[in-house]
């Protein structure tokens, strides 16, 4: 086994070292890129990497939990293989139980003997049963072992603020009231930290079908009983309807530290939304073309917000993002579970680049979803677990966790695709915790390579995530043909330049003191 698993990443290697050159024969497009020293705005913050969690199909049965009593090795009930794998992306924070799902949840079915626990219907996604074995306690076990903080988002739909205000006192409280005693009998001592405690959800839809005016109001009460030192999340835009924000913002503003911000990669319309793979060229040019619509959305959202929040006080939570397909054939459809490709990869790095842009405002973002729902970091099939292309781009986007995002200028010319015209070339660069400077450059082009000349004056490595096929996607017989692999700029007339081949994202390190004026 592990001898094909060599061969087959030896045969990845080759072909990434071949396409480009077939490529070039076409001539690379290109591109220059100014770095300077000077900081473009706030750091990036770490919680834009977030991921979040909903019971929604195998989203966290199956694909998470599998039960202590589990032949898939396991921890306390979570699978070792996922938890591992996730750890390595120092996943910062997790938005849980939803989503709709929160919405229609009651806390307490989820705590006490799981033998006890009341099995519901799940109403939101498939009618299925939902027999609670995973609720506060397991969840918040979860996060721990991932080191990652919580983001809870509570039932402001179909429960009183009592109820919502009660769960944040179970958790947190270190008093000896009747809650914190409960917790105490149903095994932990100690008080856990809730940073992030969300009011709602998508309180225009399945949140409650609230009307703006009512749902600030609603809001700013049920935020009146949340006494517990935590961020609180309003929930915000999620169709392009600027009213909502206009109208949180000047009705709730002083009841919240964060408004959330949905937006998802869907390019023909919910009911024509199309396959994760066998698309055309015009399909991969319009889903990178609706991922770069984000700028606009964050920036109008910003907008609107700073009229009213010129201080800047209130952040900005992207708690939903990325791209929803058909589900795979032969699936529940109300699952949700799609096939991960390089093309889905493109769409997270250009969506980084987008929330680099703006830390000012934006403050956490959270994928959706962490496994075998939409844009999934990993995907299982019973002992089986494969890492899909979008966890290899936040792998290598991790250095940015936390860096400063530099003034840069890119000067590129368009990628055209039908009446689609997009920049060639997308980048990114951010001075690390480390002192490096990181370069994140894509070639949204599949057919053309481009060249990127900059002026930094010193050699840089790192890694690139490219392949022959523009759906091209792990599969579990196939589950390394999407890997990244190391990467290498040399400098051409003493400046550093970058070839990218088609369809591709690199990300690379340089000394700062590379940078020249």
């Amino acid at each position: 086994m592990k001898s094909a698993y060599r061969t087959l990443r030896v045969a990845c290697m080759l072909v990434s070292a071949i396409a480009p050159l077939a490529a070039a024969a076409l001539g690379p497009v290109e591109a220059t890129l100014t770095v300077t020293q000077e900081a473009a705005g706030p750091r990036i913050e770490p919680t834009i990497y977030g991921q979040f969690v909903e019971h929604l199909g195998s989203g966290v049965y199956g694909g998470l939990w599998v039960g202590p009593d589990s032949k898939i090795p396991n921890t306390r009930g979570w699978r070792n293989d996922v938890t591992a794998a996730l750890r390595k992306l120092k996943v910062p924070v997790v938005r849980w139980p939803g989503g709709c799902f929160a919405d229609d949840y009651d806390w307490r079915d989820g705590i006490g003997d799981p033998a006890k626990r009341p099995v519901r219907v799940n109403k939101n996604w498939g009618n299925v049963l939902e027999n609670n074995s995973v609720g506060t306690h397991e969840f918040m076990d979860f996060s721990e072992m991932l080191g990652a903080d919580v983001y809870l988002a509570g039932n402001m739909g179909s429960m009183p603020p009592r109820a919502m205000a009660q769960w944040l006192e179970y958790m947190t409280s270190d008093s000896q009231s009747t809650l914190a005693q409960e917790r105490r009998r149903n095994g932990r001592d100690k008080p856990w930290k809730v940073k992030y405690f969300g009011i709602g959800n998508e309180s225009w839809g399945c949140g409650g079908s609230m009307r703006p005016e009512y749902a600030a109001n609603v809001h700013r009460q049920y935020a009146t009983f949340l006494r517990a030192p935590v961020t609180r999340v309003a929930s915000g835009d999620g169709e392009g309807n600027d009213e909502v924000t206009e109208v949180m913002m000047a009705r709730a503003q002083g009841s919240m530290d964060a408004l959330s911000l949905h937006y998802y990669t869907v390019p023909n319309g919910w009911d024509h939304k199309g396959a994760a793979t066998g698309f055309d060229a015009l399909g991969w040019a319009k889903m990178l073309q609706t991922a770069m619509g984000m700028e606009g959305r964050i920036a109008r959202t910003s907008q609107i917000m700073d009229k009213h929040d010129p201080q800047k006080r209130v952040a900005l939570f992207v708690d939903e993002w990325g791209t929803w397909h058909d589900a795979e054939p032969g699936t529940n459809g109300a699952f949700l579970y799609q096939q991960n490709t390089l093309r889905d990869a493109m769409v997270a790095a250009l969506t980084f680049d987008i929330f680099h842009r703006h830390t000012e405002r934006v403050k956490m973002a959270n994928i959706a979803q962490m496994v075998n729902v939409l844009q999934a970091m990993v995907l299982t099939d019973g002992d089986k677990m494969l890492l899909t292309p979008t966890y290899h781009l936040f792998d290598m986007y991790q250095p940015f966790q936390g860096a400063t995002p530099l003034k840069t200028t890119l000067q590129t010319p368009n990628y055209r695709q039908g009446d689609i015209v997009l920049p060639a070339v997308d980048v990114s660069v951010a001075r690390g915790v480390d002192g490096a400077t990181y370069i994140a450059l894509v070639n949204l082009d599949p057919q053309h390579p481009a060249r990127v000349q900059t002026n930094l004056s010193q050699p840089a490595k790192g890694r690139i995530l490219s392949a022959t096929a523009m759906d091209a996607h792990n599969s579990f017989d196939h589950p390394a043909t999407v890997l990244p692999t190391p990467y290498t700029a040399a400098l051409v007339g003493g400046r550093l330049t970058l070839d990218l081949p088609p369809k591709s994202i690199v990300v690379v390190a340089v000394p700062s003191q590379a940078i020249q004026k």
